[in-house]
């Protein structure tokens, strides 16, 4: 029942995944100006991440046509996973934080004062900002919640694009 529904309905899927990255960032905004946390290079990298997966989910499901919606889903596809990717290396921090933690450069700085070749590993080697835990919800930290969200969406794409490339 459920496999019918990713055959006769991928751009309500796909609608479903842009409005929750939309969710997911507009949250992420309400934690940043409201409470007060300030989102580490990971966390801003991560933001990046859903903002295409929510431009190239929404394109998706714009229009019908196979072709359309399956180009850019593989675009979605490739963006969550780069995006669970990070999630899960932030994860990996705060679980195993470095031995000795400094808050390093914010990402902003990094790309003004390297090349961009050198502040993409600057990013992934993380700092004791990205292995912070500030916020929490049962138990998960936002890298966790972030991680968990990316995979899913991952895993809706990659079932969706393998439905549609058997029609």
């Amino acid at each position: 029942m459920m496999l019918q529904w990713f055959e006769t309905a991928p751009r309500r899927i796909l609608a479903l995944i842009c409005a929750a990255c939309v969710a997911m960032l507009v949250f992420g905004l309400y934690l940043q100006h409201v409470v007060g946390l300030e989102p580490c290079p990971m966390c801003i990298v991560q933001r990046y991440a859903l903002i295409l997966v929510a431009i190239f989910t929404g394109l998706a499901s714009l229009r019908g046509q196979k072709g359309w919606w399956m180009s850019f889903g593989v675009l979605a596809l490739l963006t969550s996973g780069f995006g669970a990717f990070v999630a899960a290396r932030q994860s990996w921090l705060q679980w195993y934080p470095p031995e000795f933690a400094t808050c390093g450069r914010d990402f902003y700085g990094m790309i003004e004062h390297y090349s961009f070749s050198r502040s993409i590993p600057m990013i992934f080697q993380g700092s004791g900002d990205c292995a912070a835990i500030d916020w929490t919800l049962l138990g998960g930290s936002i890298a966790n919640w972030s991680f968990i969200c990316f995979a899913l969406f991952f895993v809706l794409l990659a079932l969706l694009l393998a439905k549609g490339g058997k029609r």
